[in-house]
């Protein structure tokens, strides 16, 4: 399929000035923009059915880990928000499961649609990870799975959602509750999102949106799906640096190869 085939370029003119500008200024104001069927109807059923057939071939996972998706840290209780455990599960499967003529593979490649990104995002360039897993991963989460609270490392996360539970799997965040470059953890608010004090935000996200999310001073979750209809959804990584790469020590605890 050709690139021109995959972006529904008539409602998203990604190459228009004016529609870049409205894009960059709402993931400012909102540190999250859900665009609408940015991808044609034909590319997400190419996607759907490339993702079913390989659905097998994933690695699923079920881990425990603390908000900052870092080591504990000992000077800290072990019930202290710095290292209470909240539980992630999901299937992946990597870049290199992806087929070379991949609707997905089409689009992360394209420089129209990198270029896109690289305004809205306000990043000066953006590179593909110099490892064979990481660029391209598509998520499954079954009934009962989800991704716990959790705030990112990197300062972006760019995603398609290809196909929606019956019920849950519902994007949730909170704004602004640390402020990561300055070291302030704001530990007290943290811990008011996950006893259920502070209402979170919700994103609502239909197959075949893409959405640009700042996760890294925002806390947010994925909650448990339900019902027999899994939840896909596409990862497309990018770096802001060339030659990075995940250690063979993360690729095995994220990807089990």
């Amino acid at each position: 399929m050709k690139f021109e085939d995959v972006i529904n370029l008539k409602s998203n003119q990604i190459t228009d000035p004016t529609y870049i500008k409205k894009c960059k200024e709402t993931l400012e104001r909102n540190g999250a923009i859900v665009i609408d069927n940015f991808i044609t109807p034909q590319a997400l059923e190419q996607i759907k059915l490339e993702g079913a057939a390989k659905k097998h071939l994933a690695f699923f996972t079920n881990q425990q880990h603390n908000i900052y998706i870092s080591d504990a840290d000992p000077s800290y209780p072990e019930d202290h928000i710095r290292n209470k455990r909240v539980i992630s599960s999901k299937g992946c499967i990597t870049d290199d499961q992806i087929s070379a003529e991949s609707v997905l593979r089409t689009l992360y490649d394209s420089d129209v649609f990198r270029s896109f990104l690289k305004v809205v995002l306000n990043e000066q360039a953006l590179y593909s990870y110099d490892d064979e897993c990481s660029s391209i991963n598509l998520h499954y989460a079954s009934e009962g799975q989800e991704l716990g609270w959790h705030f990112d490392n990197s300062s972006f996360a760019t995603t398609l959602m290809i196909q929606k539970p019956e019920a849950g799997g519902e994007f949730q965040y909170v704004r602004d509750v640390r402020e990561a470059d300055k070291g302030e953890m704001n530990f007290s608010d943290a811990e008011r999102v996950l006893a259920g004090d502070i209402t979170p935000n919700m994103l609502e996200i239909e197959p075949g949106a893409l959405v640009l999310f700042r996760g890294r001073n925002a806390i947010h979750r994925v909650t448990p799906t339900i019902g027999d209809t899994t939840r896909m959804m596409v990862v497309l990584a990018y770096n802001n640096k060339p030659g990075v790469a995940l250690s063979a020590s993360a690729r095995k605890t994220f990807y089990g190869k």
